[in-house]
């Protein structure tokens, strides 16, 4: 079982829409797919038409392997289920402080679907906490999405340096640029600028800004369903691609 995570320590880089479209690229490609919603504020869920289970809280995602498998809903699309979340997902750090060999509670609680899925997917919340030293720990690759501006190549720097004070593995980290747009200069010095610095870090693949994407909240669905055809779903079936090979060299 491959566990991949969607991670950005900085919020509105297209980190869900990553998640979701990216989740169905891989059902889409014959992979029994889990995509688990860690973020308290549920959009993965939302995007896949899914209720969170409200009996899943905190001591019972980490210790009750009867509930968290009960919590899993199927989705619309063939080999992709989710994990949906729920508010009392914010309390994951508080709780995960309070535990034994807390960093490595996560993996543990994904082994009790271990033979039912090829992937799993986690949508993570956009900071660097317990929780998300669980995600690094537990990933076998991290997929960072990095607007093409200062400010998020600041923090994608930041999460490098993480990774080294914490004797944590770089090349789990995939990075790629999101929501690009050809016509900014700013966005095309960055991509040119980080691509060389971080060579071995960053993606080939570019995310384009589009309204397609935007539309997600609309329908409901991922890109990848709605509009197929689309360059930008286009480009999230080129991520996965790269990812599961990047992930199989390391």
């Amino acid at each position: 079982m491959l566990i991949l995570s969607c991670y950005s320590n900085k919020g509105g880089v297209g980190k869900t829409a990553t998640a979701v479209n990216l989740a169905h690229a891989l059902a889409e490609a014959g992979k029994r797919t889990l995509l688990c919603d860690l973020d308290p504020q549920g959009a993965s869920s939302f995007y896949f038409r899914v209720k969170p289970s409200k009996k899943l809280t905190n001591t019972r995602f980490f210790e009750d392997v009867e509930r968290f498998t009960k919590a899993i809903r199927g989705s619309d699309y063939e080999n992709l289920d989710i994990l949906p979340a729920n508010m009392t997902f914010r309390d994951f750090d508080v709780f995960l402080a309070r535990m034994r060999n807390s960093h490595s509670r996560l993996k543990k609680a994904l082994k009790a679907v271990k033979g039912d899925y090829d992937v799993i997917l986690l949508d993570c919340p956009p900071n660097i906490s317990t929780l998300s030293e669980n995600v690094f720990k537990a990933s076998d690759g991290i997929v960072v999405p990095i607007i093409p501006t200062t400010l998020s190549q600041r923090t994608f720097e930041q999460l490098l340096e993480f990774f080294d004070d914490n004797d944590l593995s770089q090349k789990k980290i995939h990075g790629f640029f999101s929501m690009v747009q050809g016509v900014k200069t700013l966005h095309g010095e960055t991509i040119e600028g980080m691509s060389a610095s971080h060579r071995k870090r960053i993606m080939k693949t570019h995310i384009p800004f589009s309204s397609d994407i935007e539309r997600m909240g609309v329908h409901r669905a991922p890109v990848t369903a709605t509009a197929p055809r689309s360059a930008a779903a286009q480009a999230y079936r080129d991520l996965h691609g790269e990812v599961m090979k990047r992930v199989a060299k390391s």
